[in-house]
This record gives structure tokens, sequence and C-alpha cells, in this order.
């Protein structure tokens, strides 16, 4: 049987994988990769592990990474530095303290609403919700039983913080705080621990 030639006109599934993943600006599921190829999910699948084998064998600059649920074109280690430096002025500002303290609190909570974020917080969350709303870090995810939206975080925080799921998220018992800051943290968290409104 004579071996299938690639072409530049028809260049093998690898090669359309790869182009398609560069195109994506998310994360690629196999399905839907198998349906823009017109492929089964097992040819996606060996493609993606051919891809895979491509970029590993010699020094490229990028690599293959399932995240957030699906296949993205990811840097590999030992770039940062000179990526940093191509992308030194940030497209948006870094969050603030109040919006990281919000992600934190959607991302291990979630879901949840602005409510209990404000009761655990202890201060008004409103505008962070709105502006990680606005970035994309999150998204409306229903309403409670008592009509409050609550939230989870999107696809495109899994995809910032390179996390195949949310079962990545660091370990929050490792987390080393001051014994003040401990004990604050600890009332909050059981203060809203019995309040908190199931959806």
């Amino acid at each position: 049987m004579e071996a299938h030639q690639e072409s530049p006109e028809r260049p093998d599934l690898a090669a359309t994988v790869e182009a398609l993943l560069f195109l994506s600006p998310t994360p690629a599921s196999v399905d839907q990769l198998a349906e823009a190829c017109e492929s089964d999910p097992s040819e996606i699948e060996a493609a993606i592990g051919v891809l895979d084998e491509r970029l590993g064998a010699g020094p490229r600059g990028l690599t293959v990474r399932k995240v957030g649920g699906g296949w993205t074109l990811a840097t590999v280690p030992g770039v940062e530095e000179a990526s940093r430096r191509l992308l030194a002025k940030p497209r948006t500002p870094p969050l603030t303290q109040a919006q990281a303290e919000t992600l934190a609190i959607i991302a291990y909570l979630q879901p949840v609403s602005r409510p209990e974020i404000a009761r655990i917080r202890g201060v008004s969350s409103e505008s962070a919700v709105a502006s990680l709303t606005e970035r994309g870090l999150i998204e409306e995810s229903g309403k409670s039983r008592f009509g409050a939206v609550i939230y989870k975080t999107s696809q495109l925080f899994e995809k910032v913080f390179g996390l195949e799921s949310l079962e990545q998220l660091p370990d929050p018992s490792r987390f080393d705080p001051t014994p003040e800051d401990e004990r604050e943290l600890r009332e909050r968290l059981l203060s809203v621990g019995d309040q908190r409104i199931e959806p």
C-alpha cells in the first residue's frame, strides 16, 4: 500500500490540528477538533500524540498542553524571561488586591454569589466582580434559590493559570499565613460556612 504523501495543499492530520490550535483563542476539545477536521475523535487523539512527539523531538519553543478541558499550544519552560521582555507592556492592568481576593474566593467556593463574597471579604465586591466578569475570568452560573446571581470561573481562567481542571488549584492547606491572618481568615470562613447560599 502506497504511503500517503503530505502536500502543502493537504497537510497531514497532526499538522492540521497544530494549525487549528494555533488559530483557536481558547482550548479546543477533541470533539471540536474532530468536527473541524471531519475525523473521528480517536484519530484526533492520535494526531495530538504525533504533534506532541514532533514538538518534543527537537529544540522547539512550543508544546501541546491540555488545559481547561481542551488542547492548546503553549510555550515551553525557559522562555518566560524573553516572553516578559517582549510583552513587557501588559494589554490589561494587573489584578487589584480586591480582584485577586474575589477571584480566589470564586475559584475555591464556586458557585458563589456576590453577597457571599462580600460577607467573606468584609467589604462590597460589586466592582471586583464586574471587572472579573468583563475580563472573562468569571461568568454567571445561574441564580441561587433567593434570586442572587451566582458566579464560577471561566475556561479562560483555567487557560490563564495553566490548569487542566480546577482540581489542579493549589491546596489551600499549604498556605502559610501569620497567626493573626490565619485567625481572621478562619473566623471569616467559619462564619460564612453555615450561611452559604446553595444554588
